[in-house]
Order: structure tokens, then sequence, then C-alpha cells
């Protein structure tokens, strides 16, 4: 007898319709699984015979054959184990599949019967939806994430007895404790998870309100939010370059439940999600390791799965010792900083991975620490050339505002009469004028002023007469590349929203050059 249940897997981010198709016929008793299958999906015959018979089922002595269709696209990870499992129930005739035509099955098995939680269910889930399915059979523990999916009927199974049961003894779709339906406790859930978005301030353990002095690193930090411009802080150690970096999101404008959902299915696929709370409800702060690879920043792998740059989608990378990342790690940033995505091409296929991150770097100015100040700095001129060549011209222009972190006075430090900003407070600035940017790029792909183009720079910082032979002294007296210019002219266009002005005047490029003078020095240093 043949038989056909739905199922799905994953390429990449996104995740594409499987059939699974079982037959059993006479002949010398066999169980086989075909399909260009991975080693895991090979496995899955063990795991389900044994399950099959731990779980109450004696199956008479067949040849078993299973086809997972498409047969030409690679197929990876255990969530075939519990369709397999029903497709062959519904060959040998014990189980009645014909109610299944409409829904989708998902799940790992283990050899007791039990219903596993796998990975990526959220981006199944919705791909089912979008596929026209009405309901998918999920792991118990994965049942909460897929009803983020909304628009389709979520049920939960604890074990492959219990899926038995729900196919044979009742109806599909009318469940009580067996089973979570999208009816008015699922959307319970979906509305505590807004209300928990609402309130930005809980989601973070950090504030900027608990940074004393700093101000100039305060206030970069602010443009960079709210024009998601690149941000590069260079400093001896512990003057609070990492404690500003970790704050950053607390500042960012908060995130809007399509944003949630397109970052949660990329930490799905990854398997970073938590069962009791499958969405993040906040900007991500990645801050991998400077030993990290290529591969671990871009993504890629066998069956390609996103990586840092990724991970860090919709909130802020964090690249602490800036000098100290592999050459090849460092330039692979060159091209998602201006597109905002990854490609990752294999022989057969590509997979896209988003990366719109805000990008935050910190560096010493030397091995050490301590240049320029030759009564603690040991470092050589060789040494310190050989630390900055690290950083090329154009990862440092990649960076539209570079400020020096200076070390902080005992009184800054000690802070008794200082009253310090909070996050809250500079959200709101922040939130401002995204909402002027979102105005006047209406209609466009451009969400934020650092991601205009050569169009939209000469549409919306166009400058006066004055502010334009200011900038003009500026730009031949610092000899500024083009790419330095447009920089300065986005970050500045970025200062004039937060003060709510419509043109760019004379102070906010003065400012905006500021950003962009360590960058030269670096860069001048480096050359030397």
């Amino acid at each position: 007898m043949f038989t056909k249940i739905n199922s799905g897997g994953i390429r990449g981010i996104e995740g594409f319709f499987v059939s699974v198709e079982a037959d059993v016929s006479n002949g010398l008793p066999a169980f086989s699984i075909s399909g260009q299958l991975a080693s895991e999906v090979r496995e899955a015959q063990e795991r389900v015979r044994t399950a099959l018979k731990n779980s109450g089922f004696q199956l008479p002595a067949k040849k078993i054959t299973v086809n997972l269709s498409p047969a030409g696209v690679k197929k990876g990870g255990t969530a075939f184990d519990l369709p397999i499992a029903v497709a062959v129930l519904g060959a040998f005739g014990v189980l009645d599949i014909r109610q299944l035509e409409d829904s989708m099955i998902i799940g790992e098995l283990g050899l007791d019967g039990t219903v596993k939680p796998v990975t990526g269910i959220l981006v199944q889930t919705a791909a089912a939806r979008d596929r026209g399915l009405k309901r998918c059979f999920l792991p118990e523990e994965n049942r909460t994430e897929g009803i983020l999916a909304e628009g389709i009927e979520v049920i939960g199974v604890r074990s492959l007895a219990q899926m038995a049961e729900l196919l044979n003894g009742r109806k599909v779709g009318v469940f009580g404790e067996t089973g979570w339906t999208e009816n008015e406790a699922s959307k319970k859930v979906l509305t505590q998870f807004r209300e928990n978005m609402l309130v930005p301030d809980k989601a973070y353990d950090v504030d900027f309100k608990e940074i004393n002095g700093q101000g100039v690193l305060r206030r970069a930090a602010e443009v960079a939010a709210a024009g998601m411009h690149g941000l590069l802080m260079c400093g001896s150690a512990g003057t609070g370059k990492s404690m500003v970096a970790a704050r950053i999101p607390s500042i960012l404008p908060g995130l809007t439940w399509q944003e949630n959902i397109e970052i949660s299915k990329v930490y799905s696929v990854c398997g970073q999600l938590p069962y009791s709370h499958p969405v993040l409800s906040k900007r991500p702060f990645r801050s991998p390791h400077h030993t990290i690879s290529p591969q671990g920043l871009t993504g890629g792998g066998r069956f390609p799965k996103p990586g840092e740059l990724s991970l860090a989608s919709g909130g802020v990378l964090f690249l602490d010792e800036l000098p100290h990342f592999s050459r090849g790690a460092i330039e692979a940033l060159r091209q998602p900083l201006e597109n905002r995505r990854i490609v990752v091409s294999r022989a057969e296929y590509s997979c896209e991975f988003p990366a719109d991150f805000l990008i935050v770097g910190a560096m010493n100015p030397c091995p050490c620490g301590f240049f320029p100040d030759r009564n603690r700095c040991r470092c050589t001129e060789t040494q310190i050339r050989g630390y900055l060549r690290r950083l090329s011209r154009p990862i440092l222009e990649r960076f539209d505002i570079c400020v020096e972190a200076a070390p902080v006075s005992f009184h800054e430090l000690e802070g008794r009469n200082l009253k310090n900003e909070s996050s809250a407070a500079i959200r709101n600035r922040v939130e401002r004028a995204v909402k002027i940017q979102k105005k006047r790029f209406e209609g466009t792909d451009i969400r934020f002023n650092s991601h205009m183009g050569s169009g939209e720079l000469n549409r919306y910082c166009r400058l006066g007469e004055k502010e334009r032979d200011f900038a003009q002294k500026v730009y031949e007296a610092r000899g500024l590349s083009a790419r330095s210019y447009h920089k300065a002219l986005k970050t500045a266009r970025t200062i004039a929203d937060l003060e709510e002005e419509p043109q760019i005047k004379r102070e906010h490029l003065a400012e905006a050059f500021g950003y962009r003078i360590l960058e030269e020095r670096l860069w001048g240093q480096e050359k030397n």
C-alpha cells in the first residue's frame, strides 16, 4: 500500500516542501530510505523502526520503501522521523491518514517513541501556511514557536502513540489538553508576546545612565543609533568602549512585530530560540571573539546556516579588539556592510542571509594600548604600523563615525553629583529621528540615512552657500576621499534629524567632519 505525508525541510533560512512517500510490499524484509539524504536522515530508519516497536506497533515483516521528494534536493536534519513513521503506519493500514492531505508533520523520534523538539519550526510553519496547508503537527515543546507563524492551526504532539490516538480516535482540529489549536488560548499567547515588546526597558539589563563621563562616546552612540551609522571607538583599555557598545541596543528603536518574527526566524534555524519564549523581543547584540573564522562570521557549511552577521541583523554587531581579527574575517565584512545581505553559493543552489546590522568596533591605538603616551607605551613604530595595517582603508571608511575614548577622570568615575541620561531618554530622541527618516524615504527600500545612495544625497543633503563653502574647505584641507565626504554628509543629515532641523547647518557638518578625524589619523599612522 502506498501513502504520502506532507513535511518540510530548511534551506538557508527558508522552508521548502517535502513529500514523504512510503510503500509496503511483499519481499525480503527491508527498510530503505532514498532522496538525497544527509547521514542523520539515513539513520532515521533505525530510530523509526525502534520507536515503532517501543510504541506498541507490531508490524509484519515486509519490504518498506520510503522516498523523500523532491529527490534531487539535499535533505538534512532529524525532523523527518515522525512523518516517516506516520507514513509507514499508514502504508500498513494501521492509521487513517486521509485527513492529513492539508497537514504538515515535523518531529524527531526518540527510541522510546517520544517526539523531540527540532530547530527551524517558525520557518517551516510559515512555509506550510504559505503553501495553503491548514495545520501542522509539531513536537509539544515547539508548539509555542509554531503559533507565532499565525494563520495556521498548530497541534503539539508528545509521542508517536499520541499521534496515532489523534488520527484514529478523534477528528483532527478539535483537541482538548492533547493539542494546541489556533483558538483563544493561542491568541492570548500572541497578545502576551506583543505586550512584552511594548516595554523595551525590561528587555535590557544595562542602561546608559550607568556610564559616567565619556560624553563624546555617548553622543557618538546616539548619532550612530539614529541613522544606523557604523561606529569605531579607539582608546586604551578600561575607558568604557565595551560598556558603551553593550548599551547601544537599549537606545535603538523598539522592534515591530514583523521585525521580531524575521529576526526570530534566523535564531530558530540556528537553534537559539528558547522553547518557553521563542521570540527575542529585543534587538540582538552579538560580540564574537576575535579568533572567529570568516565562515563563522558570514555563515556557510555543508548545509549553509547563518553566521554572526545574520544573527546580529536588526541589532548590533560588536567587534572588540578589531585589529586582532584575522584579515580574512575583517575583509569579509566589506560586501555585507554595503549590500546588507550575504549570499552563500553552493554547486546546486545558493542561500541568501540577512546582514542588516549596526556595526560597532573597538580597538586600542597600539598593541599595548597606551600610545601616544610614551611614558607608558613601549611599542615600536614598526609594531604600531603592523597593528594598524590589519585595518585597510576601505574597512575604516565603512565606519561613518570614528571617535576616541579618552581616559575618565576621577571626578567623573566617582560620579556623586552626576545625573547621567538614561537609555529611555536617548531612545526617545532616536525614535523621533527614525520617524523623520521613515517619512523621508517612504515608498523606497531605504530606511536610514546611512543607506542613502548618490541620488538621495543630492536630494536630501543639499547644502546652503555657507555650508557648501565650509564643506569645500574641509574637503580640500584634509584631502578627504569621495566616500569619506559622503559618509560625513549622511552623518550630518542624521545629526540634523536629531535636532529636528530640515536643513543641514554648519554646526552639523562640523560635528560630522569631526567624526572622520580619527579615521584619517589611523590611516596616516598606517601609511607612515
